[in-house]
């Protein structure tokens, strides 16, 4: 039995058998580092993986690596490669190194596959101006958002296509560019994979009944709604090692009007049928969408739970001490008290910290010294406003509900560059960057670009600005 105190440092087994050395995991982040319209990972993916590794993190995920060059989310994502060759294998097992470090208890190493369907935007996605992105069904973003003005209404159309109703070899290619991720993924020496399924991306989408309203053997009846992750899952399966590590990510807004009414019932069942497949190791509980952001990844804990744990939960005779245990912890409370009452009262096996592993990258040395009442010092999230001189201006633009990249995400971003810049000491946050300095200093970077291409990546910058500080709170 371990004790409370220990519960954060304490190793964990997962199902396939691999040892996670303690409790902590440093949650998927988007990095916004890669080239202009996707690539394999560069330097400056190395070094902020390497800051990370060297602080104890019982395991790190990579930020959203896409299975199609076609759909992008904000243009600088990490993308598979269309060949696995030697040459584009190396950039991957360079990134593998670095997130498990030199130190003689490594972190497991996850690289998150996504495919984002019909949230990827216009001019941003990797595809020609204006060609519609795939979707489950032609139901375009944010058809379920009340209308907020005629010109907010035309930069949703702008930015955000009708979806290509996804043809069946549409879906044998997507589960192809999976399965292939986790083949590259198992070549250049990561621990897993872990299956996007949240945030409304395309797995997501197949899930939700508000995007998917196919009448095949994709559609969202029950027999069918998990049809295409069980695709996945049992094809990669194939593929990898035994004892590779194979996740999922799951979102708890999908469900969100059946808890409203008090039936857990669809989320259990979801559960219930991926724990039978007996070949996930995890799911991480997370929420919100494009069209739900302030739910989206904005909680101090995540959750992850283990299916050997879950059977028996699953068998408890109330239904709700499940959903209590998958449900995010509050703030509030000093953090180690967070964590170790979310351990302590089983709600959770992991926590998943992402924003706050920007802020403090050591959190892991930290915490593991200190008692659960103890009071960790840890920079505060920035208070951004836009001030005087430019809040006047952006007052009179139309909201978009449809955030791509706020200034609170910029921010972060524009933290994970400090560190990826080598010092003896890690840097402190960057207070004084305000709204408008955060989203120009995230698009306004061109240094994995070639110095020529500087003009007109400053002329994509400025078409891009316009629309992401329309989305900025």
């Amino acid at each position: 039995m371990v004790n409370d105190e220990d519960l954060i440092s304490s190793s964990v087994v997962f199902p396939n058998g691999r040892v996670l050395r303690n409790r902590l995991v440093k949650v998927a982040l988007y990095e916004h580092l890669a080239r202009l319209f996707g690539g394999p990972p560069n330097r400056f993916h190395l070094e902020l993986y390497s800051t990370w590794s060297t602080h104890g993190w019982g395991m790190i995920f990579t930020g959203n690596v896409q299975v199609s060059p076609q759909h992008l989310s904000l243009a600088r994502d990490l993308v598979l490669p269309r060949e696995l060759s030697e040459k584009n294998l190396r950039p991957f097992r360079e990134l593998a190194v670095a997130m498990h470090g030199d130190r003689e208890e490594k972190p497991l190493a996850i690289m998150q596959l996504n495919h984002t369907g019909r949230q990827s935007p216009n001019l941003l996605g990797g595809r020609l101006p204006f060609s519609p992105p795939l979707g489950p069904s032609s139901i375009p973003l944010g058809s379920s958002l009340k209308h907020t003005g005629i010109i907010s209404d035309l930069l949703h159309q702008l930015m955000f296509q009708i979806p290509r109703s996804m043809s069946l070899t549409d879906i044998d290619d997507v589960v192809a560019a999976f399965v292939r991720g986790a083949k590259l993924a198992a070549q250049t020496g990561y621990d897993g994979v872990e299956l996007h399924a949240a945030h409304g991306y395309l797995l997501a989408q197949f899930i939700s009944p508000k995007s998917n309203k196919r009448t095949d053997d994709y559609s969202c009846s029950p027999k069918n709604t998990l049809r295409l992750l069980h695709r996945i899952v049992t094809e990669t399966r194939a593929v990898v090692p035994r004892n590779f590590i194979l996740g999922l990510k799951m979102n708890s807004a999908d469900y969100a009007d059946s808890y409203e009414n008090g039936d857990i019932s669809p989320a259990l069942d979801h559960i219930r049928t991926i724990a039978s497949w007996g070949s996930v190791d995890f799911i991480e509980i997370s929420g919100g969408d494009y069209e739900s952001p302030g739910k989206s990844q904005l909680a101090t804990l995540q959750t992850m739970a283990f299916f050997p744990s879950l059977r028996a939960m699953l068998l408890a005779p109330s239904r709700r001490s499940l959903m209590r245990r998958l449900s995010s912890s509050r703030a509030g409370s000093p953090l180690p008290a967070q964590l170790h009452a979310a351990l302590s009262s089983q709600h959770t096996h992991l926590v998943g910290l992402g924003r706050a592993a920007i802020l403090r990258p050591d959190l892991p040395v930290l915490l593991t010294k200190e008692q659960p009442n103890s009071q960790v010092p840890f920079a505060a999230a920035p208070n951004l406003t836009l001030g005087e001189t430019w809040g006047w201006t952006f007052k009179y633009l139309p909201r978009i509900k449809l955030i791509g990249a706020g200034a609170t995400m910029a921010w972060y971003i524009l933290a994970m560059r400090r560190l990826t810049v080598r010092s003896a000491q890690l840097p402190t946050p960057n207070y004084s960057v305000g709204a408008v300095g955060g989203v120009w200093g995230m698009w306004a970077w061109f240094c994995p670009e070639v110095p020529a291409l500087g003009i007109l990546c400053i002329i994509f910058v400025f078409i891009v600005m316009a629309w992401a500080m329309a989305c900025s709170k």
